[in-house]
């Protein structure tokens, strides 16, 4: 029998996503984190400057899918482990579809809005 799970269909596969998103988001701040410290006093426009260049551009893409996936990945798993008719009663199926269903429109709408940002110019 197999159960739905939160991304991919397989606990051990939203694992491994999560893991690896964690990483992308980690050397996404080191970097960020890195240019302010060797850029003290910075400009808008050497920021703008530096956040614009191609490399930081996919960086933050990828930075922003592994913030989707990591997010929608750990709060099913929240909605799975604490939203449960045991806990809750029968309203819990209800309120979990409404939950996960807020998230899904949440990190979607936060997707298109960190991509517009970064790629419309």
């Amino acid at each position: 029998m197999k159960s739905a799970t939160g991304l991919t269909g397989s606990g051990s596969r939203d694992w491994f996503i999560q893991r690896v998103s964690a990483v992308v988001l980690a050397v996404y701040t080191f970097v960020v984190l890195g240019w302010i410290l060797c850029n003290g006093g910075f400009s808008f426009e050497q920021w703008y400057g530096f956040m614009m260049t191609t490399p930081m551009k996919i960086l933050s893409l990828l930075s922003v899918l592994s913030l989707v996936a990591h997010a929608w990945i750990g709060m099913w798993q929240v909605f799975t482990d604490y939203v449960t008719t045991r806990q809750m009663g029968p309203s819990a199926s209800g309120l979990r579809l409404v939950l996960t269903s807020a998230v899904i429109i949440a990190v979607f709408a936060y997707a298109i809005w960190a991509i517009q940002i970064f790629w419309a110019n």
